[in-house]
C-alpha cells in the first residue's frame, strides 16, 4: 500500500474543517494509518520547507505553518499519493477543479487549508519527518473489498 503525508493547515484547523477534509478522504476510500494534533516547532516546519529555501515566499511558509496547531495525518491505499492529490486540488483553489477540497472551501492560495506529498520519494521523506515507523498502524478495513481489488 502507497502511503501519503497530508496536513490539515492552521487555516483549515482554525476554521473548523478537520472533519470536513478528514471525511472526504475517508469516503474516497483511503485509510488512515496516523494522525497528531500539534503545534509546528520554526525547526521541524525548516526542515519540512527546506527544499523551497532561498525562495521569496520561504519565510512565509515557515510563518505560516507554525501560526497555530494542524493535524498530521499518513493515508494509505493504492496510488494513495494521486488519490489525495485528486481530492486536495490544486495548489491555487481558484484554479483547483470543483469538488475538491481547495475549491470548494479555499479562496486564496496562501491559505489553502491542506498539503500533501506530491510523489514517493517526497512522501517516504515528509513521513519520517513527522513519525516514527512504530506510529504508523497498517491495518484493514472490513469493507475494503467493495473500494478496490
Amino acid at each position: 500500500m502507497e502511503k501519503s503525508l497530508v496536513i490539515i493547515k492552521p487555516d483549515g484547523v482554525q476554521r473548523g474543517l478537520i472533519g470536513e477534509i478528514i471525511g472526504r478522504l475517508e469516503r474516497r476510500g483511503l485509510r488512515l494509518a496516523a494522525m497528531k494534533f500539534m503545534a509546528v516547532s520554526s525547526s521541524l516546519a525548516a526542515q519540512h520547507y527546506a527544499v523551497h529555501q532561498g525562495k521569496p515566499f520561504y519565510a512565509g511558509l515557515l510563518d505560516y505553518i507554525s501560526s497555530g496547531p494542524v493535524v498530521v495525518m499518513a493515508w494509505e491505499g493504492p496510488k494513495a499519493i494521486e488519490a489525495v492529490r485528486q481530492t486536495m486540488g490544486a495548489t491555487n483553489p481558484t484554479a483547483a477543479a470543483p469538488g475538491t477540497i481547495r475549491a470548494d472551501l479555499a479562496l486564496d492560495i496562501g491559505r489553502n487549508l491542506i498539503h500533501a506529498s506530491d510523489g514517493p520519494e517526497t512522501a517516504a521523506f515528509e513521513l519520517g519527518l513527522w513519525f516514527l515507523p512504530e506510529d504508523l498502524v497498517s491495518w484493514a478495513r472490513d469493507g475494503e473489498r467493495w473500494v478496490f481489488e
